[in-house]
């Protein structure tokens, strides 16, 4: 590793840099995820909100895990990481920007798309950016860190937004107008807290420059498929996120107009994700520190069953706000560990060089779960008209998830461990 890490807890500049990144995108997911698709139910009006926001994301996610091993391929070559994902950003937060703009709910859809495959595209780079910003032995600590620090982050441009959503009324600003002011404060918090990941993180693993880069890639993804079809622990791992993520992707996506179908009061809906960020804060911080005592894989295996439960409660005892606020706290109890501990375990398995090209796929079977969770869910409810059967599909790929993972070899908790002791 070319930086050295405190043994401490104490984090380097590079890796605050990094962490503070997790900061700036969760402001867009938090907002996306609650007022995005209430916003759009007011401009679609009547019902239907959980399949058009369903096929919405499925869309954005095909695009994405069609694209993303290229790129990350590409950006593996010196000197490339970080201008793919400026350029990631600036899609992102152009877009996010841009719904504020007065259009229909097919052209607010449209835009949405291209936000959201921006914002998920810059993901992928920085995931990636950990292996550069600190050393094996911290990447539970510091990948924990973000998404905890994004939790509490995403909350001041959040509830700005809310305050002048509620209050604007009282003051003669209407709440459409007061909507799309949100999405102005979103995309530039995320614009302002990117800018310290850009000046200080800087990319230290990487493939030398070829001539014909292009050409390259396509016979470098080619040999990485059949790396990660040959190393079983790998192989394992990606199958088994590839289950658990979907649930964990698809119940952040639709949680709100879940319960906007269920007919629970769009401010109850706000303020319970509320608490699910203030809870995933703590309980994120926890996950590194349980991830350093029991390791990655068993606390990936607990948190997979533990999703399972919540999705059985959510299909068959959720009918209230009181029970939606209670879905919340669990979801937040799971939700920062489960996707912090899959990042930083899969940094162990892959080669430091090729990282973005590894996190490209990791992104696929992230992106290829989210399309299935979404369709699925989406699927089942207008099919059988049912918002409560379609999110029980879901269940069933949490226990296959938990399953590959107990399967996969030791060894893979072998390296962790010797990772941990140096």
């Amino acid at each position: 590793m070319t930086q050295n890490s405190p043994t401490g807890g104490r984090m380097t500049r590079r890796e605050r840099s990094w962490v503070l990144y997790d900061v700036a995108n969760s402001a867009f997911i938090m907002f996306a995820t609650t007022v995005a698709p209430i916003f759009y139910g007011s401009l679609k009006g009547g019902e239907g909100i959980v399949v058009d926001w369903g096929y919405t994301e499925t869309v954005a996610s095909i695009i994405l895990a069609l694209l993303m091993p290229f790129f990350g391929s590409l950006a593996d070559f010196k000197g490339n990481k970080m201008k793919f994902f400026i350029g990631s950003v600036g899609t992102g937060v152009v877009a996010c920007a841009a719904l504020c703009a007065p259009t229909g709910a097919f052209g607010f859809l449209v835009v949405y798309a291209v936000a959201a495959i921006g914002v998920n595209s810059s993901i992928v780079f920085y995931d990636a950016f950990l292996v550069d910003v600190t050393s094996e032995n911290r990447y539970d600590s510091i990948s924990t860190k973000g998404y905890a620090w994004g939790y509490v982050g995403s909350l001041v441009p959040f509830l700005t937004s809310m305050a002048l959503i509620i209050l604007g009324p009282q003051f003669g600003l209407d709440t459409a107008i007061a909507t799309r002011i949100g999405f102005v404060i979103t995309a530039a918090w995320w614009l302002v807290f990117s800018i310290p990941f850009i000046r200080n993180v800087k990319q230290t693993n990487y493939k030398p420059k070829v001539r014909h880069a292009v050409l390259s890639t396509f016979k470098g993804l080619a040999g990485t498929v059949k790396a990660i079809a040959h190393d079983k622990k790998l192989l394992m791992f990606m199958i088994a996120f590839f289950c658990y993520i979907d649930g964990v992707h698809t119940i952040i996506k639709m949680a709100t107009s879940y319960g906007t179908d269920l007919g629970i009061d769009a401010n109850q809906l706000i303020a319970a994700l509320v608490v699910t960020q203030l809870v995933a804060f703590p309980s994120a911080l926890l996950y590194g520190r349980l991830a350093r005592r029991f390791g990655g894989r068993i606390m990936l295996v607990a948190s997979t069953f533990a999703y399972a439960l919540i999705t059985l409660y959510a299909a068959f005892l959720m009918r209230t706000a009181l029970d939606f606020w209670v879905l919340a706290i669990c979801v937040g109890l799971f939700q920062g560990g489960i996707q912090a501990l899959s990042r930083s375990y899969f940094g162990r398995l892959i080669p430091k060089s090729q990282a973005n090209e590894y996190y490209g796929f990791f992104d696929v079977f992230g992106k290829y779960a989210a399309i299935l969770g979404t369709a699925l869910m989406s699927g089942f409810t207008h099919l059988t008209g049912s918002p409560s059967l379609g999110i029980l599909s879901i269940t069933l790929l949490f226990v296959l998830g938990a399953v590959f993972l107990i399967l996969m070899p030791r060894s893979a908790d072998l390296k962790r461990e010797g990772a941990n002791s140096a």
